[in-house]
């Protein structure tokens, strides 16, 4: 429990409300107080809108970042033969790119602990996706995890509650008083988990567009900048690599229908931007670990598949069983001939939501089988009545809500547009 007498949280909130710097034991008292309840919701309500307007310094962010992660446990890898590199992505719509990525840089000689989340609102969580294998298996203890992690190479599973505890108390009360879109916060609230996961190594995949939560590509490389100082900060080899999501990624936004995308990358098919953003991410891994390989020689090869079976079948899962299939199903045509000139990843990302594959608030199910398929990407000719979209629910009713929310994703243009490529900017 802190000493109440350490500071006063007042004075702490003028401090910042005014554009000074908080001191770095002030810092740590603010956050452990908070922690343990000693600082109200009230105040850190204050100091959260004080650091939305005023910002916080290099220094006072790396201080902020590390005493959230000494308000609970953190891993430690030491043990392994393998060099730990992880992954984290802000979130897009179609993004499934953890499940090749983590078997394929596995397969290339690296442990990769990927520790995941849940989805809310319309981006999907990588354990909702896997949840789709039957069998498969979210929770693993630290010892299990470190297990697979030697044997296997990589372990996607969930984060235990014992890493940053004082994230997830400031991430809900951030949540309800519009301070979420700080960029300290939101670095510091990723950082922290990422930095406690004990990874040496770490590649941020910062996403720009419509589908993002970055709109502008300025906020994005703030943020990715931002982010990679707290890590070199804390020690740990961080660079980031910001990637377009004004259209949603691959063909294919939900759980199930994911998976089945993703397991024909790493079958040697799948979609030209997943594949090139897998490899793209995993080069980066690879030479932040120092292990020389190809990515994509080692994906063409079936090494990575067979890291992703042994890394199902180690959580529990049956990597070669028939995925949930939808009781409803609905294709959407393309309305005229043309070329695809965009796709609105927000669009999609919606539908897929009101389908069932994502939820509107934590702890609400989500359907297996729900989410969006499509025939088509930015670039591609159509003809009128072609099927374009396919639906896929285990609720009927949702089906009028999603078509609602898609109708207008695409335009369809005389003229074939530029298609941006995947990997804007590295930042180091």
């Amino acid at each position: 429990m802190s000493n109440v007498a350490d500071f006063d949280a007042v004075e702490l909130i003028r401090i910042k409300r005014d554009g000074g710097r908080l001191a770095p034991e002030a810092i740590d008292w603010l956050i452990r107080a908070y922690t343990d309840g000693v600082v109200s919701d009230e105040q850190m309500s204050a100091m959260a809108m004080a650091i939305f307007f005023r910002g916080l310094e290099r220094d006072e962010l790396s201080r902020w970042t590390a005493a959230m992660i000494a308000t609970g446990e953190r891993m430690d890898f030491s043990s392994l033969s393998r060099p730990t590199v992880d992954k984290h992505s802000t979130g897009g719509v179609g993004d499934k790119i953890t499940l090749p990525l983590a078997p394929l840089v596995a397969a290339c000689g690296a442990a990769v602990p990927q520790l995941s989340g849940r989805g809310l609102g319309h981006t999907g969580g990588t354990l909702d996706k896997l949840e789709a294998i039957p069998g498969w298996r979210a929770s693993l203890t630290n010892a299990e995890m470190l297990a697979q992690l030697e044997d296997v190479g990589a372990v996607i599973c969930a984060a235990g509650a014992g890493l940053a505890p004082a994230d997830k108390k400031l991430y809900a009360l951030r949540d309800v008083t519009a301070t979420i879109e700080s960029i300290p916060m939101i670095s510091a609230s990723i950082m922290s988990k990422k930095i406690a996961e004990g990874t040496a190594s770490l590649v941020l995949d910062v996403k720009t567009g419509a589908g993002a939560f970055m709109k502008t590509v300025a906020n994005a490389q703030s943020l990715a900048r931002t982010m990679v100082e707290i890590g070199r900060d804390a020690g740990v080899n961080t660079v980031a690599l910001i990637t377009d999501m004004n259209a949603p990624l691959g063909r294919s936004a939900g759980n199930g229908v994911e998976v089945t995308e993703s397991v024909e990358v790493l079958a040697g098919g799948g979609p030209a931007d997943v594949v090139e953003l897998t490899v793209a991410l995993a080069a980066e891994m690879l030479a932040c670990a120092g292990i020389d390989a190809d990515p994509a020689a080692v994906l063409a090869s079936g090494k990575a598949m067979d890291s992703w079976k042994a890394m199902i079948r180690a959580q529990g899962g049956d990597p070669d069983a028939a995925l949930p299939a939808p009781k409803y199903t609905e294709v959407i045509t393309a309305e005229a001939d043309g070329y695809l000139t965009s796709m609105d990843a927000m669009a999609v990302g919606l539908a897929a939501w009101r389908l069932g594959a994502g939820r509107a608030k934590q702890g609400d199910p989500v359907q297996a089988a729900a989410g969006v398929t499509w025939h088509a990407g930015v670039g591609d000719h159509v003809r009128a009545g072609q099927p374009l979209f396919e639906l896929h629910t285990d609720t009927a009713e949702r089906i009028e809500r999603a078509k609602q929310a898609i109708t207008d994703a695409v335009q369809i243009g005389a003229e074939a547009p530029a298609v941006n490529p995947v990997v804007l900017e590295r930042i180091s």
